[in-house]
Protein backbone atom coordinates (compact mmCIF):
# COMPACT_ATOMS: atom_id res chain seq x y z
CA UNK A 1 0.00 0.00 0.00
CA UNK A 2 1.56 3.47 -0.99
CA UNK A 3 -0.29 6.81 0.12
CA UNK A 4 0.00 9.96 -2.35
CA UNK A 5 -1.43 13.20 -4.02
CA UNK A 6 -5.29 12.67 -5.28
CA UNK A 7 -4.92 12.97 -9.01
CA UNK A 8 -7.95 13.67 -11.16
CA UNK A 9 -7.87 10.24 -12.71
CA UNK A 10 -9.14 9.89 -8.82
CA UNK A 11 -12.16 10.96 -8.60
CA UNK A 12 -14.44 7.66 -9.95
CA UNK A 13 -12.11 5.55 -7.76
CA UNK A 14 -12.88 8.03 -4.52
CA UNK A 15 -16.20 8.45 -5.28
CA UNK A 16 -16.78 4.64 -5.12
CA UNK A 17 -14.77 4.37 -1.88
CA UNK A 18 -17.29 7.17 -0.41
CA UNK A 19 -20.11 5.51 -1.85
CA UNK A 20 -19.23 2.16 -0.81
CA UNK A 21 -17.71 2.67 2.83
CA UNK A 22 -21.24 4.94 3.74
CA UNK A 23 -23.49 1.59 2.65
CA UNK A 24 -21.34 -1.05 3.73
CA UNK A 25 -19.43 0.11 6.41
CA UNK A 26 -21.64 2.63 7.85
CA UNK A 27 -24.88 0.25 7.53
CA UNK A 28 -23.14 -1.26 11.16
CA UNK A 29 -24.80 1.41 13.01
CA UNK A 30 -26.92 3.78 10.94
CA UNK A 31 -30.39 2.95 10.06
CA UNK A 32 -31.34 2.04 6.30
CA UNK A 33 -33.03 5.46 6.44
CA UNK A 34 -30.27 7.08 7.80
CA UNK A 35 -28.05 5.44 4.93
CA UNK A 36 -30.27 6.53 2.07
CA UNK A 37 -30.00 10.44 3.50
CA UNK A 38 -26.39 10.20 3.45
CA UNK A 39 -26.14 8.67 0.14
CA UNK A 40 -28.83 10.99 -1.44
CA UNK A 41 -28.02 9.13 -4.60
CA UNK A 42 -24.25 9.09 -4.11
CA UNK A 43 -21.73 10.84 -4.71
CA UNK A 44 -20.59 11.09 -8.25
CA UNK A 45 -16.74 11.59 -10.39
CA UNK A 46 -17.81 15.12 -11.33
CA UNK A 47 -19.11 15.59 -7.52
CA UNK A 48 -15.75 14.36 -6.40
CA UNK A 49 -13.35 15.89 -8.59
CA UNK A 50 -14.94 19.44 -7.68
CA UNK A 51 -14.59 19.04 -4.02
CA UNK A 52 -11.08 17.32 -4.29
CA UNK A 53 -9.90 20.35 -6.67
CA UNK A 54 -11.20 23.10 -3.99
CA UNK A 55 -7.96 24.28 -2.54
CA UNK A 56 -7.68 20.77 0.38
CA UNK A 57 -5.21 18.33 -0.08
CA UNK A 58 -6.63 14.87 -0.79
CA UNK A 59 -4.65 11.71 -0.10
CA UNK A 60 -4.86 8.53 -1.49
CA UNK A 61 -3.86 4.75 -0.45
CA UNK A 62 -3.81 2.66 -3.37
CA UNK A 63 -2.74 -1.04 -3.48
CA UNK A 64 0.11 -2.51 -5.01
CA UNK A 65 -1.64 -2.67 -8.40
CA UNK A 66 -2.58 1.26 -8.12
CA UNK A 67 -6.23 0.61 -7.33
CA UNK A 68 -7.70 3.43 -4.85
CA UNK A 69 -8.49 1.90 -1.83
CA UNK A 70 -8.90 4.98 0.55
CA UNK A 71 -8.65 8.72 0.61
CA UNK A 72 -8.37 11.69 3.60
CA UNK A 73 -8.53 15.00 3.18
CA UNK A 74 -6.95 18.32 4.96
CA UNK A 75 -8.35 21.71 4.93
CA UNK A 76 -6.38 24.78 5.46
CA UNK A 77 -8.19 25.43 8.59
CA UNK A 78 -7.16 21.83 9.82
CA UNK A 79 -10.57 20.12 9.30
CA UNK A 80 -10.81 16.64 7.82
CA UNK A 81 -13.85 16.54 6.13
CA UNK A 82 -13.64 12.77 4.98
CA UNK A 83 -11.89 9.68 5.53
CA UNK A 84 -13.30 6.63 3.90
CA UNK A 85 -12.17 3.29 3.24
CA UNK A 86 -13.29 0.73 0.95
CA UNK A 87 -15.02 -1.94 3.41
CA UNK A 88 -12.14 -5.05 2.24
CA UNK A 89 -9.45 -2.82 3.94
CA UNK A 90 -10.54 -1.64 6.66
CA UNK A 91 -8.97 -2.82 9.86
CA UNK A 92 -5.78 -2.82 7.71
CA UNK A 93 -3.92 0.21 8.73
CA UNK A 94 -4.96 2.31 5.64
CA UNK A 95 -7.13 4.79 7.80
CA UNK A 96 -3.79 4.73 10.11
CA UNK A 97 -1.29 5.26 7.59
CA UNK A 98 -3.15 8.44 5.74
CA UNK A 99 -3.71 10.10 9.24
CA UNK A 100 -0.20 9.95 9.88
CA UNK A 101 0.75 11.45 6.06
CA UNK A 102 -2.22 14.05 7.45
CA UNK A 103 -0.80 15.20 10.58
CA UNK A 104 2.83 15.48 9.74
CA UNK A 105 1.88 18.05 6.48
CA UNK A 106 -0.63 19.86 9.08
CA UNK A 107 2.95 19.98 11.45
CA UNK A 108 4.40 20.61 8.73
CA UNK A 109 2.37 24.22 8.06
CA UNK A 110 2.19 25.12 11.86
CA UNK A 111 -1.27 24.09 12.32
CA UNK A 112 -2.42 24.40 15.98
CA UNK A 113 -5.58 22.53 15.71
CA UNK A 114 -6.92 19.78 13.28
CA UNK A 115 -10.64 18.82 13.80
CA UNK A 116 -13.66 16.75 12.13
CA UNK A 117 -17.22 15.52 12.31
CA UNK A 118 -16.87 11.93 13.01
CA UNK A 119 -19.45 9.44 12.27
CA UNK A 120 -19.93 6.94 15.05
CA UNK A 121 -17.63 4.21 13.18
CA UNK A 122 -15.28 6.90 12.98
CA UNK A 123 -15.01 8.03 16.31
CA UNK A 124 -13.40 5.30 18.21
CA UNK A 125 -10.49 6.22 15.42
CA UNK A 126 -10.30 9.57 15.93
CA UNK A 127 -10.20 9.17 19.50
CA UNK A 128 -7.07 6.30 19.24
CA UNK A 129 -5.27 8.88 17.37
CA UNK A 130 -5.60 11.70 20.22
CA UNK A 131 -8.65 13.84 19.29
CA UNK A 132 -10.88 14.72 21.87
CA UNK A 133 -15.04 14.91 22.15
CA UNK A 134 -16.16 18.07 22.00
CA UNK A 135 -19.66 17.29 21.78
CA UNK A 136 -22.62 15.45 19.87
CA UNK A 137 -24.09 16.40 16.79
CA UNK A 138 -27.84 15.31 16.10
CA UNK A 139 -29.10 17.15 13.10
CA UNK A 140 -31.59 16.44 9.87
CA UNK A 141 -30.47 15.41 6.80
CA UNK A 142 -32.89 15.15 3.95
CA UNK A 143 -35.51 15.09 6.18
CA UNK A 144 -33.86 12.11 8.32
CA UNK A 145 -31.75 12.60 12.36
CA UNK A 146 -28.81 11.33 12.38
CA UNK A 147 -25.52 12.19 14.44
CA UNK A 148 -22.13 12.58 14.31
CA UNK A 149 -19.18 14.14 16.68
CA UNK A 150 -17.58 16.92 16.87
CA UNK A 151 -13.96 16.30 17.71
CA UNK A 152 -10.42 18.11 17.93
CA UNK A 153 -6.71 17.53 18.40
CA UNK A 154 -4.33 20.31 20.05
CA UNK A 155 -1.38 19.72 17.80
CA UNK A 156 0.83 22.22 19.96
CA UNK A 157 0.81 20.40 22.77
CA UNK A 158 1.28 17.31 21.52
CA UNK A 159 4.55 15.31 19.80
CA UNK A 160 3.27 12.32 17.83
CA UNK A 161 0.65 11.10 15.54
Amino acid sequence: MTVRFYRAGDAAAVADIFNRAVSDIASRVYTPEQITAWLDGGMTAGETQVRCSDGRTVWVAVDDTGTAIAFIDLEDDGHIDMLFCQPEWTGCGVASALYRQLETTARGRGMARLYVEASELALPFFKAKGFALLHRNDFTMNGVAIHNYAMEKRLSAVTGP
